[in-house]
């Protein structure tokens, strides 16, 4: 079966504005919030409508089998993603033909149903992925141009080697953290004033940034490089990711090597991965490089990005109404939007 085909249903109640149809079946690590037994176990799951499929029941009963496995009854993807594309996809293939309306293997069961399937508002999610490395880059120019201006010249805002590399750096990935968790307000040396020695403080411009993270997984050795046409063989899937900033801390120590306290206090994923297979039908072409790349980076393919709508939405302390405070498409990132790299491997 098709893992792009349109014409799939399935036989759960989808809303027609769900993001959780067929097509999607993002991963997620879940544990029953009102479990009887108390201990609140995580397992692996994907969204399907409202509900979340248990992966480690359908492995338990013989109909979700991948070489190497079992992978799904663990408090992580980082296996199941690190046992690479061939499984990743024969996964997918699975689930869809499970939860499809032609297949009658979960729709007539209802003892397995039961067991199988919860409803979203009765479970948690947690972080889908033990992180043991996280790479902030640079992808937009927009972006690039904007942080620039803010803590330098606006003539010299993009610098040289912009246009010609990747350019990022190492976050903090034990800071990496699941949506929804509370965060403090991180403390560090502010410099009001230029003539003015600084001063310790909390941080009084803490910003949110709207940005999307690749989860890489099948890891390469060291001294042993991925070549850039075979990227996608390691890049598992997408989520959104929230780096909070302090951005007045991080104008005092950002010269001579970047951020440091200003942005590893907390770094917000979404608890859903969204795979690059279902990601696939949004492929578009990416925007033209000036100067052409160096060779190593010279992708055959230029349908490299994706067309997704991204926006953020401000819900106010006893506020019915969200009011919409920014919009843009990850094709063009024509906001603050930066992409990053969670590594599970």
């Amino acid at each position: 079966m098709s893992t792009t085909d349109s014409t799939l249903t399935s036989f759960i109640d989808i809303a027609t504005d769900s993001d959780f149809s067929i097509h999607n079946l993002p991963y997620g690590i879940f544990s029953e919030t009102k479990d009887a037994a108390g201990d609140n176990k995580r397992r692996a799951g994907v969204a399907i409508g409202e509900h979340v499929l248990d992966l480690s029941v359908l492995e338990a009963e013989g109909l979700l089998s991948l070489d190497g496995g079992p992978y799904f009854d663990q408090s992580t993807l980082n296996a199941f993603i690190n046992s690479g594309r061939e499984n990743w996809t024969q996964a997918r293939s699975t689930i869809q033909t499970l939860l499809s309306n032609d297949n009658d293997t979960l729709r007539d069961n209802a003892d397995l149903q039961k067991k199988a399937l919860f409803k979203q508002a009765d479970v948690t999610m947690h972080l889908p992925v033990q992180v043991p490395g996280f790479t902030d880059f640079y992808s937009s120019k927009e972006h690039a141009t904007n942080v620039g201006t803010m803590f330098r010249d606006p003539n010299n805002a993009l610098l040289p080697n912009w246009t010609e590399m990747p350019v990022g750096y190492n976050g903090r990935a034990s800071t990496v953290i699941v949506s929804g968790t509370d965060i403090v307000r991180p403390s560090g040396q502010l410099k009001p004033s230029p003539d003015e020695r600084p001063i310790f403080s909390a941080c009084k411009r803490l910003d949110f940034e709207l940005e999307t993270a690749f989860v890489v997984g099948k890891g390469n050795h060291i001294g042993q490089p991925i070549a850039v046409d075979d990227a996608a063989d390691h890049i598992f899937g997408m989520v959104l990711l929230n780096d909070w900033s302090a951005r007045d801390i991080q104008k005092w120590e950002y010269v001579p090597l970047g951020p440091f306290n200003a942005k590893t206090f907390a770094s917000e994923v979404s608890p859903w991965i969204v795979t690059m297979d279902a990601l696939a039908p949004f492929k578009t072409a990416c925007p033209t490089q000036e100067p052409k790349p160096l060779a190593y980076l010279n992708e055959k393919s230029s349908d490299n990005s994706f067309d997704i709508n991204l926006s953020v939405e401000l819900l106010p302390e006893n506020s019915e109404t969200a009011t919409v405070i920014c919009e843009t498409n990850f094709n063009f990132a024509a906001s603050d939007g930066v992409v990053g790299k969670l590594l599970c491997h």
